[in-house]
């Protein structure tokens, strides 16, 4: 029997767009995708978004006489589950939309866009849909690439696809009314691709971060440090959006921290995970002699300039080497852990011990203490 390789390239393009005040009447941004006369839009709202939002995303919608279907998702990540997945797909299949030029519009946090994503890419074999961040957490990081997923049998986005949204709209206004721990938790993502690869940022949080936490990144130095931050992750991931190179520079502060949420999903953000993640990776890469004492302090200081209060008694070194075992199959074979040499650089490490983790959980716990809880 003979074979015929079939060769086909699908050139991947999306817009990331930066607009304000989206939900106002003169604002096209919200349906630049798509048809408009004539036209339904099938719209998945973070509930917390739906409560201060609620009658301006009706509004609008009614403006522009089109018929709207709007769902409201609980979010967090306990909700990023099989069961909501076949909640929304449900709601999708009774309000049928156009398989292409009516796009599905997905409103808040990047566990709504994850699980949207994911019915987006599997409903009639992938319809385009919209992505609207309103989270720090997914401006920064979930809402810029193009993975999708939800949480399966106890494990992190274990059922997904890679499917591209047609645009991300970046409004940062959205920001303004979200709690201060929420804002810390989107700030861990900036401090993740500051260390492993823009020296600039981390002068820049260090400069200004604290004041824009506070301002929640409405100040011009805000949006600027936002603006970097979306900048470097796009670089990161235009070459490797299917992620067919599986050493990357953006898992740093993502391969301890899988088990850290796995475990304490009911009261750990992910981006507290990830800063765990970040200052245990510091540490082994410090005893390696990657990082000088100098820029292990740094990284340290600017931690507790931009107010984090971690709980260092949650760290299980066995946890954490369970963890790192997981994402060894997830990457293949190899452990592919990025750790920082020098601030803004990186290299790969595949031989990380037990007992480095270990050490460096009893300097982590000496350093920080074990007496904040995250609240």
């Amino acid at each position: 029997m003979s074979a015929r390789r079939i060769a086909y390239r699908h050139t991947i393009e999306y817009e990331v767009v930066n607009t304000s005040n989206l939900f106002h009447p003169q604002n096209w941004a919200l349906l630049s995708a798509g048809r408009i006369e004539d036209a339904r839009r099938f719209v998945v709202v973070d509930g917390n978004v739906e409560k201060h939002h609620s009658a301006a995303i009706r509004e609008y919608f009614a403006y522009h006489h089109v018929e709207a279907k709007i769902v409201v998702f609980p979010g967090g990540e306990e909700n990023k589950t099989l069961d909501h997945y076949l909640t929304i797909a449900h709601e999708l299949d009774a309000f049928p939309i156009h398989r292409r030029d009516e796009p599905i519009i997905a409103i808040g946090g990047g566990v709504l866009t994850d699980l949207v994503g994911y019915v987006a890419a599997s409903h009639r074999r992938g319809v385009p849909y919209v992505k609207v961040p309103t989270t720090l957490m997914g401006y920064v990081d979930a809402s810029i690439g193009i993975k999708t997923g939800i949480n399966f049998n106890g494990n992190k986005n274990r059922l997904g696809a890679f499917h591209a949204p047609h645009m991300v709209l970046l409004d940062k206004s959205f920001l303004k009314t979200l709690p201060h721990r929420h804002i810390l938790n989107g700030v861990c993502e900036i401090v993740k691709l500051a260390v492993i690869k823009d020296p600039l940022l981390f002068q820049m949080l260090e400069t200004h971060g604290a004041q824009s936490v506070e301002a929640h990144f409405q100040d011009e130095q805000g949006g600027v440090i936002l603006d970097r931050a979306i900048q470097g992750m796009l670089e990161e991931l235009e070459t490797n959006l299917f992620e067919e190179e599986l050493a990357r520079k953006v898992d740093f502060g993502h391969t301890f921290s899988y088990g850290l949420e796995t475990r304490h999903e009911t009261h750990l953000l992910h981006g507290e995970a990830v800063l765990l993640d970040i200052l245990i990776s510091t540490l082994i890469a410090r005893r390696r002699n990657l990082l000088s004492d100098e820029e292990t302090d740094r990284i340290f200081r600017l931690t507790d300039a931009l107010g984090f209060e971690l709980d260092a008694s949650i760290l299980d070194p066995r946890l954490l080497w369970a963890s790192l075992t997981e994402r060894t199959y997830h990457r293949n074979g190899l452990q592919r852990v990025p750790m920082p040499r020098s601030i803004g650089d990186c290299v790969f490490l595949n031989d990380v011990r037990a007992d480095e983790i270990e050490s460096a959980v009893k300097t982590l716990e000496d350093r920080i203490g074990i007496k904040h809880e995250i609240i």
